[in-house]
């Protein structure tokens, strides 16, 4: 209510909360199969992976992007990992160049 300066309660949202799922969700799709399983297991947890929505233009997207990225690239190995830690080190590197570039422009500036 605005006029009291009141929010919602927290069930007014209709978000669903990270966490809030339950760990059987994907059992219409695991019908067969052992839950004890670890291949099972695994797949669960890419089914959940696939399945997960989170906001693109929140730090909170950004940073969760990241992470699935860290992970897969700790998951899958082997050169594949090099590869994602070359990807990483580009990309440090460009942002080094460009704040380089950017504090020497200021200075120039500044100092004539």
């Amino acid at each position: 209510m605005v006029a009291t300066g009141t929010h919602g309660a927290s069930d007014d949202d209709s978000r669903p909360r990270p966490g809030a799922e339950s760990p059987n969700r994907f059992t219409e799709d695991l019908i067969g199969l052992d839950p004890d399983d670890p291949e099972v297991r695994e797949f669960a947890e890419h089914l959940d992976r696939v399945e997960r929505v989170r906001p693109g233009y929140t730090v909170e997207g950004y940073l969760g992007g990241v992470t699935d990225f860290a992970e897969s690239a700790n998951r899958l190995g082997g050169h594949h990992r090099l590869t994602a830690g070359i990807v990483v080190t580009l990309i440090l590197l460009g942002v080094l160049v460009a704040a380089w570039d950017a504090v020497v422009f200021i200075f120039t500036t500044l100092l004539g």
